[in-house]
């Protein structure tokens, strides 16, 4: 019996060394019999542990519970953790969470672009069943006398100022190269003055004459330029921004005129509970609609005043600047061409540019 304990003992331990080899049964049993030296006390003293261990050994490890001791075998039995209180993160919990939180995302992006073009569809059916019937004599338009009959001044105005910015481009144009052309009959003048003796005077003459054409040319091309850029501010700038808002206002006109229309028909309609809930609805849609129409009727009146306002101020400095210059020019009056330009704060390009202004290079 003996001899049985100590093979079972020497079966059941397994030590393993320092570099991570287990040994065989065999050595394992010689080894332990050298230390236990035959006492019978000693392997009746191991006899509990040999029989744990080869409890364990037989009935396998349960994970769920299954101890990590702290301090060696045996410590106290704080330093014992159960691995049953140890849980290895949920992957797949979190990542079902994450892709639940991403289409409620996307829904909910989704829902908001659909009312989007839900309202847009509505609002659309809605001005364009109104156009239609204006069209055909079968709707009712709000209009404002005063106010149609100032916009189609403008519309008008604006179409004559272009044609005057259109003019006086091609005349910037054309006398840019007349310009140049004195430049260079002068230059051409001046080299046969000088290799021509007995032309001398003569092309010097014209020479001289060229030189002071060109000069004076150049004094009114700056003139002409700060005419046509004033111009274009107004009409394509100021013009262009009140008419802008003049077309607001007639999409806001529209759209009030058609929600109008639709309160009107579900008035003359049915009183029943449904009935009553989207009249309600349309008076709100209406009453928004109103108060847009009226703030863009307000800002475009305010608009045209200053506009008309800034037009008379503006026109009366450059039709006064334009008539000056080219007066000046035509009569050879240097002195009061470059005094009308410091009288309007006309600066020149520095001296010896030839490059063309932007009006050329557009």
């Amino acid at each position: 019996m003996t001899d049985s304990i100590l093979s079972k003992a020497a079966t059941m331990e397994i030590p393993i060394n320092s570099n991570g080899d287990s040994r065989t049964a065999e050595d394992d049993s010689l080894e332990q019999g050298t230390q236990i030296g035959g006492s019978l006390d000693e392997i009746v003293g191991t006899l509990p542990v040999a029989m744990d261990l080869q409890q364990v050994m037989v009935s396998g490890p349960n994970l769920n519970e299954t101890s990590i001791v702290s301090g060696g075998y045996g410590g106290a039995a704080e330093g014992i953790i159960p691995t049953s209180s140890i849980k290895a993160p949920s992957m797949h919990h979190s990542n079902s969470n994450s892709s639940m939180m991403s289409e409620e995302a996307t829904r909910g992006v989704a829902v908001e672009k659909f009312d989007s073009v839900k309202k847009w569809s509505i609002n659309t059916y809605k001005c364009t069943k109104q156009m239609f019937s204006e069209r055909f004599g079968r709707g009712t338009k709000t209009v404002d006398l005063e106010l149609e009959a100032q916009i189609d001044v403008l519309r008008e105005t604006k179409m004559k100022y272009e044609r005057i910015l259109r003019l006086a481009r091609e005349l910037t144009n054309h006398f840019y190269n007349m310009v140049q052309t004195q430049q260079a009959l002068g230059d051409t003048f001046a080299d046969l003055s000088q290799k021509s003796p007995e032309l001398q005077d003569e092309f010097g003459y014209n020479a001289e004459t060229q030189r002071l054409l060109c000069k004076n040319g150049e004094t009114l091309l700056g003139a002409i330029n700060f005419f046509v850029s004033s111009i274009n501010t107004l009409v394509n700038k100021t013009m262009e921004d009140t008419l802008m808002t003049i077309k607001m206002y007639e999409n806001a006109r529209l759209e009030f005129d058609a929600y109008r229309a639709d309160l009107e028909e579900l008035s003359v309609g049915p009183r029943d509970a449904a009935a009553m809930v989207r009249i309600e609805f349309a008076q709100q849609q209406y009453q928004i609609q109103k108060d847009k129409y009226e703030r863009l009727h307000s800002d475009v009146s305010i608009k045209l005043k200053f506009l008309e306002e800034n037009k008379v101020k503006v026109m009366h400095k450059q039709l006064l600047l334009f008539h000056n210059a080219i007066s000046a020019y035509f009569a050879g009056n240097q002195q009061q061409l470059e005094q009308t330009l410091r009288q309007f704060n006309v600066k020149l390009k520095p001296p010896g540019s030839d490059k063309p202004s932007w009006l050329e290079e557009q």
